[in-house]
């Protein structure tokens, strides 16, 4: 049975003789690099091509039918014209006569700059994001910050891997995962470029010899010993903080899940006669629904909550809305509490494992981690909920909240 074509080509990766010869067109089945293709007439003709651009416009170079011009064949002659239109020849051109690239030609004009390019990116693709709108700032604000002061003003058929590197060096070694996110953010600013008919290649795939391959040590979120977490939260109840603010955090203890799950959560989430609270994939790091049992401290906290949750929020705002992302760290910094809140899941895990003893994929599972890998996952589909509800009330019962003041 033949490939199907998409919209950009093959999605696994660089071709091979057997895909080139059983794929079905009619389409365009793309290589990868040097902007090399197999177009695949109606008749079931297959040609190679290759579009590159060569002294600043983007031009398309027939390479001979296939298969009297092999995959191999194909990717020969398409390096070659690489090289070539590299140093300012025109592949076209039989002698190759070196010479300088016309003056401003109207059809380099035509291609954005790179901070151009980013905005046109980040408006086509925001409507699909997660988030939307506040993914969008994220990559403005970081490819703003970090990309723009190198590449910023460049067109982005100019750009070098060297000037990606040049973007991401000055935080490789401080901001490793910062940088490596800035890397991967300029890539897919160079694929709509590909796509949009602007370059020929992606210059942030090949820019790794350029880096420094010294190790970084991974930062970890603060956390406290799993012995100390009990008193942590009855501090956190007993402070002047909006109720809201305290009870969304000692939930997110309880619960041992991630803040922006706990801030988000909502009434119509909960399941009351199951004592199960729900996260929708929409709002999981994962993707997938987590189901949460709820411990007798966690039902306690909602029990007896004074908070109005008419806007459908479990733990709002003063002013209605979603708490920020800041507002559960700062009241720990201002209670002298050493500790993130993502770092309360570290407390649990180690408490799973050096206290309760749980079973891996229990632990793994509470915190709406994946613990199989390959064939195993496909197979285990269970999510332990009766196994992990008695986790759950051995982690309350530990901390001693059953009852816990919600203020």
């Amino acid at each position: 049975m033949g490939t199907q074509l998409g919209k950009r080509g093959y999605p696994g990766g660089r071709l091979t003789d057997a895909l080139v010869h059983t794929a079905t067109g009619p389409g365009k089945l793309y290589d990868g690099v040097h902007g090399l293709f197999l177009r695949i007439d109606p008749s079931g003709a297959r040609r190679w091509a290759q579009r590159i651009v060569v002294r600043g416009r983007t031009r398309e170079f027939g390479l001979g039918g296939y298969p009297l011009v092999t995959l191999a064949q194909a990717r020969e002659k398409a390096l070659a014209n690489r090289r070539v239109a590299r140093q300012g020849g025109d592949p076209a051109e039989s002698p190759w006569q070196a010479r300088p690239p016309p003056a401003a030609p109207a059809a380099r004009s035509a291609a954005p700059t790179f901070d151009e390019a980013a905005v046109r990116f980040i408006a086509l693709q925001t409507p699909g994001w997660k988030n939307g709108g506040k993914s969008a700032f994220q990559w403005q604000y970081s490819l703003d910050q970090y990309a723009s002061p190198a590449l910023g003003s460049k067109r982005i058929d100019e750009i070098e891997p060297a000037h990606v590197a040049a973007a991401v060096l000055p935080i490789w070694g401080t901001k490793r995962e910062t940088a490596t996110r800035v890397k991967q953010r300029i890539g897919a600013v160079m694929e709509w470029a590909i796509a949009s008919g602007y370059r020929a290649d992606n210059p942030a795939r090949s820019i790794a010899a350029l880096l420094p391959n010294s190790p970084q040590a991974r930062s970890r979120h603060r956390a406290i010993p799993h012995a100390e977490v009990g008193d942590a939260v009855r501090a956190v109840l007993a402070s002047g903080a909006w109720p809201g603010t305290r009870i969304a955090f000692a939930f997110l203890v309880l619960t041992a899940c991630r803040s922006g799950e706990v801030r988000g959560a909502e009434v119509r989430e909960l399941d009351r006669s199951g004592e199960i609270w729900t996260i929708p994939g929409r709002r999981t790091k994962s993707g997938r629904q987590h189901r949460v049992p709820l411990s007798s401290g966690a039902r306690h906290l909602l029990d007896a909550s004074p908070l109005d949750c008419s806007s459908g929020l479990l733990f709002p705002s003063p002013r209605g809305k979603e708490l920020s992302d800041a507002t559960m760290s700062k009241l720990l910094r201002s209670l002298g509490i050493d500790a993130v809140p993502h770092g309360f899941r570290s407390s649990f895990r180690d408490w799973a494992s050096e206290v309760e003893q749980a079973e891996r994929e229990v632990a793994e599972i509470a915190l709406a981690h994946v613990p199989y890998g390959g064939a195993e996952a496909a197979y285990a589909r269970s999510d332990l909920l009766e196994r992990r509800r008695a986790l759950m009330q051995s982690w309350c019962d530990y901390l001693e909240l059953d009852r816990p003041t919600p203020g």
